[in-house]
């Protein structure tokens, strides 16, 4: 998801029907003409999609899946060491493939049958009440393309590995699942910009960026942190606090770091009970008052 790092690489309908992925100077595939034609390529799929037809299938190279088999086998080790239990059933559960990019309508198949979850793909920036609206209605946008395989340990916008590894693993838990429906409900109900930024910084801060305590030690089960191969080795000597609705609601944060302040849950009933029903309750009333509430 990562709503604003998708500023970082815009995209640019041109008057012949194209699409064009604008990346930075700076962006490790800034100078790979093929790389970028791919870009574009598998951005105008997102752009031409209507929901209820197939997902087209990206085109990959050898190299892309070389990476994705790279980070996905890498990860693994990590998450068995860092994730939440229920993250690892997902996983298991969902069995994504290890050697090669799974395209999202697969993905979809393979999620569908457990928790009701499909995915869209998006083809750059998704408006924040589009992307956690849908939420509600069992739909989680999701880019398609790969990091550039000069850095398969990088991204400097969120990709596949993370929309996907990141993401889907947790989709497949029925209870993380019910979460994610519950903040779709939320962006639904509420009505200001002020509310939605509410709603989406506590997702932030949970689905995204969230840790629990589990057997007497910190474990995440946030997709930010489940889907970096660097964030997830740093993550428990981070200024961890405990779960608070008007702090993470309203606590700022930079997509271009790792995150340095973290919220903790004590269990996923303590999340469920907290966060989940919040998003089940709020409305734009009840949110300015735990934002007045943390002024």
């Amino acid at each position: 998801m990562f709503e604003e790092a998708q500023y970082f690489a815009p995209v640019a309908a041109q008057e012949d029907g194209s699409v064009v992925v604008e990346l930075a100077a700076s962006h490790p595939g800034f100078a790979d003409t093929v790389y970028r034609a791919r870009r574009n390529a598998i951005a105008g799929l997102a752009v031409n999609h209507r929901r209820g037809t197939p997902i087209p299938a990206a085109e990959y190279s050898e190299e892309e899946h070389e990476v994705w088999a790279l980070v996905t086998r890498e990860l693994a080790v990590k998450h068995a060491k860092y994730a939440t239990a229920e993250y690892l059933d997902g996983a298991a559960q969902l069995g994504l493939p290890k050697e090669r990019i799974p395209q999202l309508e697969e993905v979809s198949r393979l999620l569908e049958p457990l928790t009701g979850f499909r995915y869209l793909p998006a083809a750059g920036l998704v408006p924040l009440r589009d992307f956690y609206g849908v939420l509600a209605e069992g739909f989680f946008h999701s880019t398609q393309y790969i990091r550039h395989h000069s850095v398969p340990f990088y991204t400097p916008e969120p990709d596949v590995v993370h929309e996907v590894i990141g993401h889907a693993n947790a989709l497949a838990v029925p209870r993380y699942a019910a979460l994610y429906h519950l903040a779709g409900q939320a962006a639904r109900r509420v009505e200001s910009e002020e509310a939605l930024e509410f709603v989406s910084k506590v997702f932030w801060f949970t689905m995204e960026f969230g840790v629990m305590a589990e057997g007497g030690e910190l474990r995440a089960y946030g997709a930010g942190i489940l889907s970096s191969y660097g964030e997830i080795e740093e993550f428990r000597g981070m200024d961890v606090r405990p779960l608070d609705l008007s702090a993470m609601g309203t606590t700022h944060y930079d997509i271009t770091k790792y995150q340095d302040v973290l919220f903790r849950a004590e269990s996923l009933q303590h999340l469920e009970d907290v966060v989940g029903d919040f998003w089940a309750t709020c409305d734009d009333d009840s949110i300015a008052k735990l934002i007045a509430a943390d002024i």
